[in-house]
């Protein structure tokens, strides 16, 4: 029989890295052309980070029975602990089937060394792991390193490990005054390896979809996933993706694209490229 479904092992086969990857390109020529589309991939991966760990930590708190406001958590207490501090607290209320996570009015250090403050609210439609659940996800007062987080997050299972994400009219407040983004964005996450094993090690995702947004420059941008990304859990593999492009394009009419299969081996490696302007560079990914 199939494991059931978690939504963490989704969330970092997915969504953790995704454009942010592009803002780590060392090449001068590269950033001197393409200025505005690595703040547009530097924005779009903040945003996409906070997304893998807000799932995360919604997955490891979901109650076992969305019925019951007493319902131990999804995950067990050691798991619980790697994500959530403790300096935040944990309700549910199954009257209304909300999860809050509240980290306090002042800044709380989390386990994946953010400072957090303000409240995570998630919705479930239903029993969390079902085929068809939709867990809604808001936040109220969220900042981030003192960046507050704006937006809602829709996150719906489609059964067999795969689930699309549906983000919208998020944004980045950046501290002093450090400009805003802002963005809404659809994908879909099909999982296609690993699903009779207990491990991760053999599973493999892709992700295709679109985001568009405004970086905190004011430019505004696309990034569009041409070729599906490709995430593998296998030793050396789950750092970065595997294959796959990503064209960001702004309305300045530069396009950057982003390839993370230069070599078209599909090799467990941080090594991708950038092609701007009819020129390809290779890059060494963060």
């Amino acid at each position: 029989m199939p494991t059931p479904t978690h939504f963490r092992t989704l969330a970092c086969a997915a969504l953790a890295g995704g454009l942010l990857l592009a803002s780590s390109c060392k090449k001068d020529q590269v950033a001197a052309t393409t200025a505005d589309d690595v703040v547009s991939a530097q924005d779009a991966g903040l945003g996409d980070e906070e997304s893998a760990a807000t799932a995360d930590m919604v997955d490891a708190a979901a109650p076992q029975d969305a019925a019951a406001s007493a319902s131990a958590t999804v995950a067990e207490t050691a798991e619980l602990q790697k994500l959530l501090p403790p300096c935040a607290t944990r309700t549910y209320d199954a009257a209304t089937r909300t999860l809050t996570l509240d980290f306090g009015t002042t800044n709380c250090l989390c386990p994946d060394g953010r400072y957090r403050r303000g409240q995570l609210q998630a919705v479930f439609s239903g029993p969390y792991r079902q085929a068809g659940a939709v867990v809604t996800i808001t936040r109220t007062n969220y900042f981030v390193n003192d960046n507050q987080h704006l937006g809602t997050r829709v996150i719906t299972n489609l059964g067999s490990g795969s689930f699309t994400l549906d983000v919208q009219q998020a944004s980045i407040i950046f501290a002093n005054n450090g400009g805003t983004t802002a963005w809404a964005s659809q994908r879909r996450y099909t999982r296609t390896a690993g699903f009779l094993t207990r491990t991760i090690l053999d599973d493999k995702y892709t992700v295709t979809g679109a985001l568009t947004g405004t970086n905190r420059r004011g430019v505004s941008y696309t990034a569009t996933i041409q070729q599906p990304l490709v995430k593998e859990f296998a030793p050396g593999c789950a750092r970065h993706f595997t294959a796959g492009t990503i064209e960001v394009a702004n309305s300045k009419d530069k396009t950057m694209l982003l390839n993370y299969d230069p070599t078209g081996t599909q090799a467990c490696d941080n090594i991708a490229s950038v092609t701007v302007n009819g020129h390809t560079y290779t890059i060494h990914l963060k």
